[in-house]
């Protein structure tokens, strides 16, 4: 995806040196502020990154894909780390930073303990907050936890707001957030997701090839919220293999996320089925690829729920709430929650019901048309 010059040269020359912070920790985070990052380098503004490293390998992972090089690296990740302890760390490194930093504006992206953090830190600087994905909402302050008090606070604490979609922006205008402070830019995953297809053409089918999947029917399943471990993720274990019971000659991939919560489930439940390729979570790039071939995904994630329209892939929710309810009202995606006998039959009746499946399959995509990063940096650049 190329991104052009947003200012003339004169004006370059008077903004050459005003620092744009970004802060991000997570895999997500990353994905979705990489375009923001290539933008702001082919602007008069100076990006420098702030890497929280809340998840260490795959944060590194999109780094490498995207060529960015943190300025600053917190390595904030620990084992099992309580949200207070890392809220509070964060907190003291991040103001290490800004007290010996000049940064005109700080952008944040999300809804991570790191985006709240990096917020709070800028505020206490007195430096204006620019949030990317702003307006997200479930109305539920323990569903996404952390996540819907996170980026709620945030919401409070930026100056500037980039809301994906116009259901976003109404989010934010009932919240009291002013209407010139908000910018409906579209969802930088879909400039992500684009600039991969267009800048590493190589998605070929090696990697598929190697999990030996390359050629079948397969269904691909994330899962890691902290408000789906335990049972709940149990029962969509057990549904994974009733479905599989039903379908002899489908296959499921599932990269497991890194943390024990996760894995402590994931692996007694399934590692055993011939048919089911559990690998560790993957670079965003193979990633990419096996979404493309895929039948249908199985997840709780955000950001899939916003990239698996662009590539036709019908995604059936494992949560109760979402916070992207356009994606639920274009008929993209569909909440199911994480009951054994609901994912079950849903995931049935899509493999099934070919008309339905196609009706999702060809939805149009509410988020975006890959050109969210150069808005916000042009509205940056207009406005520090």
């Amino acid at each position: 995806m190329a991104h052009t010059n947003v200012l003339g040269g004169r004006a370059k020359r008077l903004m050459k040196m005003k620092k744009v912070a970004l802060i991000f920790g997570t895999r997500p985070e990353a994905v979705k502020m990489a375009p923001v990052y290539l933008a702001l380098k082919n602007s008069p503004l100076v990006p420098v990154v702030i890497a929280t490293a809340q998840h260490r390998e795959m944060l590194d992972q999109v780094l490498s894909l995207f060529g960015i090089e943190p300025d600053f690296d917190l390595n904030i990740m620990r084992q099992r780390q309580s949200l207070a302890s890392l809220t509070s760390r964060l907190i003291d490194k991040l103001d290490e930073i800004y007290s010996e930093n000049d940064f005109h504006t700080t952008l944040v992206q999300g809804d991570t303990t790191s985006t709240f953090a990096g917020a709070l830190v800028s505020f206490y600087h007195k430096i204006p907050v620019g949030h990317v994905e702003a307006g997200l909402r479930t109305e539920d302050v323990y569903d996404p936890f952390p996540e819907e008090i996170n980026r709620r606070l945030n919401g409070v604490i930026s100056t500037y707001h980039y809301p994906p979609t116009e259901t976003a922006k109404r989010n934010l205008m009932n919240e009291g957030v002013r209407e010139d402070r908000l910018l409906v830019t579209g969802n930088t995953v879909i400039d992500a997701l684009l600039w991969v297809t267009d800048n590493k053409s190589k998605l070929t089918s090696s990697y598929r090839e190697a999990i030996g999947v390359e050629g079948d029917e397969y269904i691909l399943v994330t899962m890691h919220r902290r408000e789906n471990w335990g049972e709940p993720m149990r029962e969509v274990m057990k549904a994974i293999k009733d479905i599989l019971a039903e379908f002899p000659n489908l296959k499921v991939v599932f990269p497991v996320h890194l943390n024990p919560a996760v894995r402590e489930i994931v692996f007694p439940e399934l590692e055993k089925h011939r048919r089911i390729v559990l690998t560790d979570p993957l670079d965003y790039l193979p990633f990419v690829s096996l979404m493309e071939k895929s039948k249908l995904i199985l997840t709780d994630s955000g950001g899939i729920q916003e990239e698996a329209p662009a590539l036709g892939k019908p995604t059936l929710v494992l949560r109760r709430t979402t916070e992207r309810p356009e994606a639920i009202q274009a008929g993209t995606a569909k909440l199911v929650g994480t009951n054994r006998e609901a994912v079950f039959g849903e995931t049935v009746r899509l493999l099934s019901d070919s008309e339905e499946y196609s009706r999702m399959a060809r939805a149009t995509n509410p988020f975006g048309d890959g050109k969210a990063s150069q808005r916000i940096v042009k509205h940056l650049c207009d406005n520090l």
